[in-house]
């Protein structure tokens, strides 16, 4: 029997990591997306000694560019295998304002729009699986969160307490909207809340900042193996074949706030998300 075929974005450190080493334990074989080559050959060696599997692989895509993001999907549609499970894992914190290649507020442009577009252009080999899964990481700071219509990429007022639970809502809203456009298939999508993980989201590599404060809290959090549990779990457990458009936190349905169920939101969302990243699906 072929193996099944798992794409993990974000994989090169982290819950990413963690997740990629679960599924490949679990005799998935694993497309591992990084951004940089050298980091990425660097946690492709570390997976492979963890979890005793040689079925991973390295494949580049940079999610904070919309043409990185078309370019590996085609690579990959180019296989013409099934996906049976893509994670939305890879996420960033910017403490100030960023922009992505494309000119994207970078939290709204990378944990909400290039997986927006990856996902999309990926639903073809998904829909060849026998039963294809996407699972997209959110977080509980979608509660703080709402989606800033007028300037969703923040170009004033800025501050990351408005980003990062602005991204983190797009995210429950775009697997709900998605969750619909889905039905009748075999595809399914769920969401989730990985609980207060200490991986270095958010800790500056060039600078160092905020590497004090993750210090302190790190022995408050959970390890990013344990973090990784719930996206593990919705990739490749029976329990949840059927399940779609839910947003789980320790394996668990949760109840989602008002702004996360606003059907209208979403479809909001789900159009302007088409039109930045210059998707046509007629």
């Amino acid at each position: 029997m072929k193996r099944k075929t798992a794409i993990v974005t974000g994989a090169s450190a982290g819950m990413g990591l963690e997740t990629a080493i679960g599924l490949a334990k679990a005799g998935m074989h694993v497309i591992m997306l990084c951004r940089n080559e050298a980091r990425g050959q660097q946690a492709l060696e570390k997976a492979r000694s963890a979890s005793g599997s040689d079925s991973l692989e390295l494949m580049l895509c940079d999610l904070g560019s919309l043409a990185s993001i078309r370019s590996f999907a085609a690579q990959f549609v180019a296989r013409n295998e099934p996906l049976d499970v893509l994670v939305n894992n890879a996420g960033v914190v910017s403490l100030k304002r960023e922009l992505t290649s494309d000119g994207f507020e970078s939290m709204m442009g990378v944990n909400h729009l290039g997986h927006f577009l990856l996902t999309l252009l990926l639903l073809e080999p998904l829909k060849q699986a026998e039963q294809g899964r996407i699972v997209v990481v959110s977080s509980g700071a979608y509660k703080a969160g709402r989606i800033h219509f007028n300037d969703p990429h923040l170009s004033k007022g800025f501050n990351a307490v408005k980003g990062y639970p602005q991204s983190k809502l797009a995210n429950i809203l775009f697997t709900r909207a998605l969750a619909k456009r889905l039905e009748g298939t075999s595809v399914t999508v769920n969401c989730l809340h990985p609980g207060a993980v200490a991986t270095s989201i958010g800790v500056s590599r060039s600078t160092g900042f905020g590497q004090s404060v993750h210090k302190l809290l790190k022995p408050f959090f959970l390890t990013a193996e344990q973090g990784s549990q719930t996206a593990i779990y919705l990739s490749v457990s029976p329990e949840v074949e059927g399940t779609s458009g839910e947003y789980f936190y320790r394996q668990r349905v949760q109840q989602l706030g008002a702004k996360a169920t606003d059907d209208e939101a979403a479809e909001r969302l789900w159009n302007w998300s088409l039109k930045e990243t210059g998707l046509n699906l007629d």
